[in-house]
């Protein structure tokens, strides 16, 4: 059943202040759920409903919930206290306990289509017709970032920038492709600031970082790789390197990259395969169709799992950097990167 968004239970939850409804979510420089979370959550659960029929528990980034967090709701998933729904959401169900996920019903939620993601969108006055349907089609099947970027316009540009310049780096020699990690470190933690909606990254002062709650870069700044040239993309400002971010925001940033990244790999490997209709990233077409012929499938396709994998890593606390570095080298070459590198 849809909500109706107008009576007052659905204003409350929208507005995050319904006393039966109860979210956790990461928390602190490891951005973890930790325990005394998961323990005040019990409590809250134990006690009658206020307003509705049953107390509901939404657990945001679930797959961030430590094995003492866990351990911890046990007991409370097997015989919850009172009328309680707890849901869990994880996007690495690989890293639920198995006795947490023996005791979950498990619902897998593909990607909404490219039509019902512009409804949405134009449903509730975000965009007009023609921009929902390039939102929806940027968002690769994900309501939640359709609204993020139909609220940030800047954040739209900064992953565009950072596409264009993974498109650039696959005719790249190695010095060029490790030159590049600053500039998308960078990309990213302007990109996670824009999308969580607390510094835009247009309205960072030159000079200085965001403040700690916006992700920011590691490195600060660097030129723009070597490769096809080609019409500048618009202005939107890198934070610079001012202080040194910590853990927690490199590691959102270099995801960001890597969420880009996958989009990118995703439409070359739909040109390598012949299906050039159904790429997202129409503006890419032309350096996608003069790449596709000198990449090896085989490569894309172990990258694009290895992409994946360091995911899992970066959340395991991988040094964000090693991991850009690590793709930066493993992105696929065409014939002319790899006879630079042959040649140096």
């Amino acid at each position: 059943m849809r909500p109706c968004r107008v009576c007052a239970a659905c204003r409350k939850v929208e507005h995050g202040n319904h006393p039966d409804l109860h979210r956790l979510q990461p928390e602190g420089a490891g951005e973890q759920i930790r325990i005394g979370q998961v323990q005040t959550l019990i409590t809250d659960l134990a006690l009658l409903p206020m307003e509705g029929r049953v107390r509901v528990a939404i657990i945001e980034a679930a797959h961030r919930l430590n094995p003492d967090a866990q351990n911890a709701l046990l007991k409370t998933l097997e015989e919850p206290v009172g009328a309680a729904c707890i849901v869990l959401c994880a996007d690495d169900p690989a890293t639920i306990l198995p006795t947490v996920a023996s005791r979950c019903a498990r619902f897998r939620l593909g990607p909404v289509p490219v039509g019902d993601i512009q409804g949405l969108l134009v449903e509730r006055g975000l965009a007009d017709a023609s921009r929902a349907a390039g939102l929806a089609v940027a968002s690769g099947g994900l309501p939640g970032v359709a609204v993020a970027l139909s609220r940030s316009p800047e954040a739209l540009l900064i992953r565009d920038r950072m596409a264009r310049q993974l498109a650039d780096l696959l005719p790249a020699d190695r010095r060029t492709r490790l030159e590049a990690a600053p500039s998308l470190m960078a990309d990213g933690a302007a990109l996670d600031a824009a999308l969580s909606g607390e510094v835009p990254a247009d309205e960072v002062p030159d000079g200085q970082m965001p403040p700690p709650s916006a992700a920011s870069a590691a490195r600060g700044a660097s030129a723009a790789p070597a490769g096809r040239r080609r019409a500048p993309a618009p202005a939107v400002a890198r934070p610079s390197s001012a202080r040194r971010p910590q853990p927690a925001e490199r590691r959102r940033a270099v995801r960001r990259v890597m969420t880009t990244w996958r989009d990118v790999g995703r439409d070359l490997a739909v040109v390598v395969g012949g299906a050039r209709a159904g790429i997202r990233q129409l503006d890419l077409l032309e350096e996608l169709d003069a790449a596709a012929p000198l990449v090896v499938g085989d490569e894309l396709v172990s990258f694009l799992d290895r992409l994946d994998g360091l995911v899992a890593a970066i959340d395991a606390y991988a040094s964000p950097e090693l991991v850009l570095d690590d793709l930066l080298l493993r992105w696929p070459r065409t014939k002319a990167g790899v006879g630079r590198d042959a040649g140096q």
